[in-house]
């Protein structure tokens, strides 16, 4: 079944906004690929920033799916086994395809005013997985899951910017190692729940 016209401005759009930047690719360009008329996009979207938005929700939707499949796909039912997992949604997004940073943290540069609703959609993304972090450090008997959660999500963020400018192949490695000695400090294994 072929998808809506909206639905492929998102998608391409999506596509080309990760690979070249929101700034840098203009809506002729998104237009062209997609084969429409301003009249059509207009007929969808209020404006080139309403299809950034709608792009980071697509994009917000799908990584938080994928980042609790892959927490469940190797920690199981567990939540101190998931967060030991949490590097592997690092192994993932860099080896998923040709990964050009995380598209979260690229918007937020390209939209630094905070009051920005595309800033904001990036900041909310971002307190969400943290959330997600915060609630399996709690399930799992931690110390401070608050605390876990904060010091968990900046090492994802450091790993995807880390990775992104370095290219080096060992990020994952370290994120690994420093993700084990959180969860041991904050939820010893015999302390935790199965």
């Amino acid at each position: 079944m072929a998808s809506s016209t909206r639905d492929r401005l998102i998608s391409v759009a999506h596509d080309l906004f990760y690979k070249d930047g929101f700034h840098s690719v203009g809506l002729d360009r998104i237009l062209a690929d997609v084969g429409v008329t301003k009249t059509t996009f207009y007929n969808h979207f209020s404006s080139k920033e309403d299809l950034v938005l709608e792009a980071l929700r697509k994009h917000d939707r799908w990584w938080r799916d994928t980042f609790m499949n892959i927490l469940h796909q190797h920690g199981g039912d567990s939540p101190r086994a998931q967060l030991l997992a949490v590097p592997e949604v690092l192994n993932f997004a860099f080896n998923a395809g040709e990964y050009n940073g995380c598209i979260f943290i690229n918007v937020a540069v390209e939209f630094p005013l905070k009051h920005d609703p595309v800033h904001m959609a990036a900041a909310e993304h971002k307190k969400s997985l943290e959330d997600i972090i915060r609630q399996l450090g709690a399930y799992a008997g931690a110390d401070d899951a608050e605390q876990l959660a904060q010091e968990i999500a900046m090492i994802l963020e450091g790993a995807y910017v880390t990775r992104h400018v370095t290219r080096e192949e060992q990020t994952v490695e370290t994120a690994r190692r420093l993700v084990k000695s959180i969860v041991d400090r904050r939820i010893p294994e015999k302390c935790a729940e199965v």
